[in-house]
């Protein structure tokens, strides 16, 4: 009688819910952390670049624990997935920073540029899709 709580519908899916949201939050202080200026500052100021680069990461974060939770019978699978994921995201991140090289993403998109800030969400975007698909 005990287990039969925990396999509620409703409360795994709070359970799976609040677990994410909790991660998202994690998630996005790491990305901060990499990035040179303050998301949450800029956001404020309204720096639009900033915003569509955070939304993207969220967006991708959020997508990644879609495919998680889909494949993924366990919380704690649906977790370890998820960061295993959002590893591949960071991952991808740095990456797009350190290939292109005539443009210093970070710095563009705290300065406001609009371009640079919409091409960083479709490819956090773009990653999530596929890092979701190839996740276990």
């Amino acid at each position: 009688m005990g287990d039969s709580f925990w396999e509620n519908i409703i409360v795994e899916t709070a359970a799976r819910y609040s677990v994410v949201v909790l991660c998202t939050v994690v998630f996005l202080s790491i990305f901060e952390l990499v990035t040179s200026y303050k998301n949450w500052v800029e956001i404020k100021s309204g720096n639009f670049a900033v915003a569509m680069a955070t939304g993207g990461k969220i967006f991708g974060i959020a997508t990644i624990f879609r495919y998680s939770i889909e494949h993924n019978d366990t919380l704690l699978q649906s977790i370890g997935w998820g960061v295993v994921g959002f590893l591949l995201l960071l991952f991808g991140y740095i990456m797009f920073e350190f290939l292109t090289p005539t443009i210093k993403i970070d710095e563009e998109i705290g300065k406001g540029n609009i371009a640079v800030g919409f091409i960083s969400m479709i490819i956090s975007v773009g990653l999530a899709f596929v890092i979701g698909a190839s996740i276990g």
